[in-house]
């Protein structure tokens, strides 16, 4: 029986490059482990434009076919519509075959319960892992079938329509799909020509991903919607990623509005919704989420990094939403998971209720100076966070995801990556100078 890489579970999902490490006999054996470790009758399965995944999807349905279930042919599918089917449509799991923000010749899987519920290495990934490796299978009586699914996208196509709430405003809009996924997310738009001028960016599907790379955290790739919504004197520029579950916003002065800014900006409606409803941001957002959230009547909770992290979170606790530093927005309206048109939407529904421009908004809950998410490479991660602790132990320390010390005036957060040698640093101070001198003058500690 042919080895399979074990490099390619990770901790929230299974992602490798195409085919050295995730092929078809992956593919074909995470099905089967995933029938048997979920105890699925019927899985979603939707996949991305990738030039792999044809042939994934086609291994992977065997595999779970032959293990017994059936699986639901959903075709090209965004994440958010993924997700969107765990909870309308009778299904017991739901598989995303995307790669999400990663280069072309990767692929992978990311999964999840019915009504959205994240599986992870502690809800059942891990279990997907050994049984994929070992290869060893319970026989099935009878094989599943499969089916193919055609109602799924009129369905989310409607509903979240139904939250557009523009009145007679007009508004121009920029969208990059980046040749991918949020392709698809386009409808939405489209079906509100009466009150948004659609304007576009790569619109056709290529697996190639072949004008930039389809990843909104990496700002460089921001460059032609910036200048594109300048150009065209819009009121709002969106990028989305690879599968359209991690979206970036471009005020209409062409700037990029910060991942953490967004989740305040949305919170002032959210609680309008919601009075008093929980809302989660994770640890390395400023520390004007939380304030924003607290003024409007929020309960404001803080939460470690990572998609299924935070969705159990908001589950579990009964929160209305939460959003992260790296784009994602997770929502009760798609079943506790991500919803980047939702977001836009709900721009465009502040924007035409106080009359302000996107900037305007934005500046109104940017308080702080932040350092954005700064990577470097270190061979013993432990001792320098030690060394971290050991320097400010005068300030509040916490180790919920690394180590995060706050002082009046300053905090920082550190984390180690899960795959490389590499700290992740988060630093945000009341003034620019300040900010720029502790940023340095932990970098020169982390850095030796």
């Amino acid at each position: 029986m042919p080895k399979i890489n074990p490099k390619i579970f990770k901790a929230y999902d299974i992602r490798g490059i195409y085919p050295m490490e995730l092929n078809e006999e992956a593919a074909y054996r995470i099905g089967r482990a995933v029938v048997q470790a979920l105890g699925a009758k019927k899985i979603a399965v939707g996949r991305d434009i990738r030039e792999s995944s044809p042939a994934l999807f086609e291994a992977l349905a065997r595999g779970i076919t032959d293990q017994g279930a059936d699986v639901l042919n959903l075709g090209l599918t965004s994440s958010p519509m993924v997700y969107h089917a765990s909870g309308s449509l009778n299904v017991d799991a739901s598989i995303s075959m995307t790669a999400s923000h990663n280069p072309p010749e990767w692929n992978g899987l990311k999964f999840c319960k019915r009504d959205g519920y994240p599986v992870s290495e502690e809800t059942g990934l891990l279990e997907i892992k050994k049984m994929t490796l070992a290869g060893n299978f319970e026989n099935s009586e009878k094989k599943g079938k499969i089916v193919e699914e055609n109602s799924l996208k009129e369905k989310y196509y409607k509903y979240f329509l139904s939250f557009a709430n523009l009145g007679d405003k007009k508004f121009k809009i920029v969208v990059d799909t980046a040749n991918a996924m949020g392709i698809l997310e386009l409808e939405i738009y489209k079906r509100l020509s009466g009150n948004i001028e659609l304007v576009t960016l790569y619109d056709e599907f290529d697996g190639r991903f072949p004008n930039h790379e389809a990843n909104p955290l990496k700002t460089e790739t921001l460059a032609e919607l910036q200048k594109k919504v300048i150009e065209e004197k819009a009121d709002l520029g969106v990028a989305y990623d690879g599968d359209a579950d991690r979206v970036g916003f471009i005020t209409e002065k062409g700037d990029f509005i910060p991942m953490d800014l967004v989740t305040a900006i949305l919170s002032k409606l959210i609680l309008k919704k919601h009075p008093g409803g929980k809302i989660y941001f994770d640890l390395r957002s400023s520390k004007s989420v939380k304030e924003v959230i607290e003024e409007n009547g929020g309960v404001a909770l803080e939460c470690p990094v990572g998609y299924s992290k935070i969705k159990k979170l908001i589950r579990d606790n009964g929160a209305v939403f939460a959003g992260e530093l790296s784009g994602h927005y997770y929502f009760q309206e798609n079943f506790y998971s991500e919803i980047g048109t939702l977001v836009a939407i709900m721009f465009l529904n502040l924007m035409a209720e106080t009359g302000e421009k996107i900037s305007e908004l934005v500046k109104d809950v940017n308080r702080y100076f932040h350092s954005g998410e700064i990577n470097s490479e270190v061979e013993d991660k432990d001792a320098v966070i030690a060394k971290l602790k050991e320097k400010y132990a005068d300030g509040k320390i916490s180790e919920m995801d690394g180590v995060k010390i706050e002082f009046p005036d300053w905090w920082l957060n550190v984390r180690p990556s899960n795959t490389e040698p590499v700290l992740r640093l988060n630093l945000e101070a009341n003034t620019k100078e300040m900010m720029e001198a502790k940023r340095d003058e932990v970098l020169k500690i982390i850095r030796g």
